[in-house]
C-alpha cells in the first residue's frame, strides 16, 4: 500500500479512539471513511496513566501502519485544545494540563493529531455518515461508558461541546444515561430509554436541533430501544456505530480543516497565554496491561450488556 506523493493528501491514516474501557483503532481510507484493515480493540491499561496509554498506542500504531510515517489521529475522552488536555473523565487526572499531542507524537515517532473523541466521531458522521447532507443544528451523542457529544452547525463541527455533563434534577446526569448503566444497574433497555428521553428533551429545550444521532456502543442496539423514546426531534443511529471515533480521528489527522477554523488556529498553542502546560512525560515505561477477560468485551470493544429483564 502506498500513499500519494507530490503534495497530495495521504489517502490512508491510522485512527485511534481512547474509550472508557478500551482503545479501538484501525487503518482508515479517509476518502471514503471505510476501514482499510482489521479493527483493533484492546482493554485500557491499568491505572489509565498517560505513559501506559502512550506505550499501548505506539504498539497499536506499529501494528496498524502499512508504511512508516502514516498519519495518526487520536480521539481523547475530554476537552482538548491545541493538543493539550484541559478536562477529562474515565482516565487518570494526570492527563489534565498534559500536551497529549507531543507525548503521543514522541511515543509513536510520527506527528499525531489529538482531538476530543466525540468531535472525531462527529467528523466521520458529518462527512460520510448519518449527518451527511443535513442542514441546520445537528447533535451526535456517543453513548458508551459515559456520554460524548459533537455539535454540528451548518456542516461545521464545533469542538468540545460536552453536553454529556448536564445537571438535570440534581447531579451530573451522565452516569444515569451512559449506556454502561444498563449493565451496571441491571436495568432494561426500556427503563434506560426513559432516562434517555429526559436527557434528549432537555437538549431539545436548550438547542432545538434538527437531528439527533446516537453513536457509541448504543448504536448497535438502536432498534431495540428507539421505540421507547418520547421526543419530538428526529433521531437516527450513527452509520459508523462505535467505529466513528477512530474513523473521524484518522480523517482529522490528514485534514485538520475538518474542524472549526477557530479550533484549528489553536493547534500547537496553549489555551492560556503565558501559562505553560504541564510538560509531557518522557521515557515511557512498558504499559501495565489489564487482561481483557474472556467475553468481557463485545465486538465493539465495549462490555457486554447484562441480560435484559422483560
Amino acid at each position: 500500500m502506498t500513499q500519494p506523493q507530490d503534495g497530495l493528501l495521504p489517502r490512508f491514516a491510522v485512527g485511534v479512539d481512547i474509550g472508557g474501557t478500551s482503545i479501538k483503532a484501525s487503518l482508515v481510507d479517509v476518502t471514503t471513511g471505510e476501514r482499510a484493515a482489521r479493527r483493533f480493540a484492546v482493554a485500557n491499561p491499568l491505572g489509565k496513566e498517560p505513559e501506559d496509554f502512550a506505550a499501548a498506542i505506539a504498539g497499536i500504531v506499529r501494528d496498524v501502519s502499512p508504511i512508516a510515517g502514516t498519519p495518526v489521529g487520536v480521539g481523547f475522552p475530554g476537552i482538548v485544545r491545541g493538543g493539550v488536555v484541559r478536562q477529562t473523565t474515565h482516565v487518570s487526572e494526570r492527563w489534565v494540563g498534559l500536551d497529549a499531542q507531543a507525548l503521543l507524537s514522541e511515543a509513536t515517532g510520527v506527528d499525531v493529531v489529538v482531538v476530543n473523541d466525540a468531535d472525531a466521531a462527529g467528523v466521520a458522521e458529518r462527512e460520510f455518515g448519518a449527518m451527511r447532507g443535513r442542514e441546520g443544528l445537528l447533535l451526535l451523542t456517543t453513548l458508551g461508558t459515559g456520554i460524548g457529544t459533537a455539535l454540528v452547525h451548518e456542516g461545521v463541527v464545533i469542538p468540545n461541546s460536552e453536553f454529556g455533563h448536564l445537571h438535570i434534577d440534581g447531579p451530573d446526569f451522565e452516569p444515569q444515561v451512559g449506556f454502561s448503566a444498563v449493565r451496571r444497574e441491571g436495568i432494561t433497555l426500556e427503563e434506560w430509554a426513559g432516562r434517555l428521553g429526559v436527557y434528549y428533551r432537555h437538549l431539545e429545550m436548550l438547542l432545538s436541533p434538527q437531528l439527533f444521532v446516537i453513536g457509541g456502543a448504543a448504536a448497535h442496539v438502536f432498534d431495540e430501544f428507539a421505540r421507547f423514546l418520547d421526543i419530538g426531534t428526529e433521531i437516527v443511529p450513527a452509520r459508523f456505530g462505535n467505529d466513528a471515533g477512530f474513523t473521524g480521528a484518522a480523517m482529522v489527522a490528514v485534514s485538520p480543516d475538518r474542524l472549526a477554523p477557530w479550533y484549528r488556529s489553536t493547534r500547537g498553542a496553549r489555551l492560556d497565554p503565558g501559562t505553560p502546560a504541564a510538560p509531557h512525560h518522557r521515557g515511557n515505561p512498558e504499559p501495565s496491561r489489564e487482561p481483557a477477560g474472556a467475553g468481557s468485551l463485545d465486538e465493539s470493544g465495549f462490555p457486554q450488556c447484562a441480560s435484559r429483564r422483560r
